[in-house]
């Protein structure tokens, strides 16, 4: 918990954990309000592409835009057009003008600030903590308050889905936003270095770095397979909870949490790594274990075995995420930090978008256990690549 000594970041962490917890339960919600409306598993894909497809699309170019402004700055805008966006899904979702047409392009919206408010605040974390020592655990412990918040948002929201409405878990979204304003604007930083030239030169040397330096490169290739296969069972998680488990919201609440415990375990695990080469070797084990845990949970029928495999697959998969964010924010310097930072961001959301448009569309032509035993078979493929590979990685990254 080192990194909580640094006033600015200790800050940010308690203000991230309202926003956070408000963010799903906003996500469970939007989830079942779709699947209540329509029934439709290819929704609820279109329904997660269009939250999650800009950050693909405008993640890459943002870093670029982050890198030459005051980033405190534009993290406080972006809370407070966050904010004014849960509120009118609110207010639309409460006097009934919400529909699959509304609900998408809300989404969308959602989805184009994410894509700007992401990177920004996972670039800021190196001022909140006064350089590269503390980086690692405070980057595992904002992994950690995320993946708590997964673990306590959807059981809470399927809790409050059982006696209220979506539009009331939206309004509570919409004020979690400013929690983190507050802890931004209360916060000093020293003035971090900002990015020469127009967007589009920032832009293109960026995407030379990346290219250019083998192990950003290949950690960007595994962190695509993996969000583009593994990551998308969670858009297929209502279909489960209804169909396969026979429950409802509360069922869906119970397997997203489960998720997130294993996801917060991995995270617990992270934050004691003293080094970005333990938070790798992790990565390395924890893509493996993804691929097992999505191997075996379409082949259980059983609510309670399929609770501990789910948070087997969340373990995986969120601590392949923070230990490959944790190398790439160790070997980028300061002035890509931005950079860097949004190319994560795009192909860890904008592909997980992909792939839940792609898993819901499969699933509505053949099943969701399917599309999901499919998914598995080109993960674990990956894992076979990465751990022939682990070697020079290491090296690389270490050095």
């Amino acid at each position: 918990m080192r990194a909580l000594e640094h006033r600015p970041f200790r800050l940010y962490f308690c203000g991230q954990a309202v926003s956070i917890l408000g963010s799903w339960i906003q996500q469970v919600a939007l989830a079942w309000l779709v699947y209540r409306l329509t029934g439709s598993a290819a929704l609820l894909g279109l329904a997660a592409f269009a939250t999650l497809a800009p950050m693909l699309l405008v993640g890459p170019v943002a870093g670029a835009w982050i890198d030459r402004h005051d980033r405190r700055r534009l993290l406080m805008l972006l809370q407070l057009l966050l904010f004014v966006q849960a509120t009118l899904l609110a207010a639309l979702t409460w006097f009934d003008l919400i529909g699959p047409t509304l609900i998408i392009l809300m989404a969308l919206c959602l989805g184009v600030l994410n894509a700007v408010d992401t990177p920004l605040r996972q670039s800021l974390i190196p001022a909140m903590v006064g350089g590269r020592s503390d980086l690692p655990n405070a980057l595992a412990l904002n992994a950690m308050v995320f993946n708590l918040g997964r673990f306590v948002g959807p059981p809470l929201a399927g809790l409050m889905l059982s006696f209220m409405t979506e539009a009331a878990c939206f309004l509570v979204n919409a004020f979690s936003y400013l929690a983190l304003l507050w802890a931004v604007a209360a916060m000093r930083l020293a003035p971090v270095a900002r990015a020469g030239g127009s967007v589009g030169q920032v832009f293109r040397e960026g995407v030379r770095y990346a290219i250019d330096t083998w192990p950003i490169r290949t950690l960007l290739i595994v962190l695509a397979v993996l969000n583009i296969t593994a990551s998308a069972y969670a858009v297929l998680l209502p279909v489960f909870a209804r169909e396969i488990f026979h429950g409802d919201a509360r069922t869906l609440g119970l397997l997203w949490g489960a998720a997130g415990c294993g996801a917060f375990a991995a995270t617990l695990m992270l934050a004691t790594r003293s080094s970005v080469r333990g938070s790798l070797n992790l990565a390395i084990f924890c893509v493996v274990l993804a691929a097992l845990a999505l191997l075996a949970f379409p082949l259980t029928t059983r609510l309670a075995l399929a609770l501990p495999v789910l948070a087997a697959l969340g373990f995986g998969i969120s601590g392949a995420n923070v230990g490959i964010s944790t190398a790439l924010q160790t070997v980028a310097p300061d002035h890509m930090r931005g950079r860097v930072v949004s190319f994560f961001s795009a192909i860890r959301f904008g592909l997980d978008a992909v792939g839940g448009l792609i898993a819901g569309s499969i699933a509505a032509l053949s099943s969701a256990p399917a599309t999901l035993l499919g998914e598995s078979a080109i993960l674990l493929a990956l894992g076979l690549w990465l751990l022939l590979r682990a070697g020079r990685l290491r090296q690389s990254v270490t050095h």
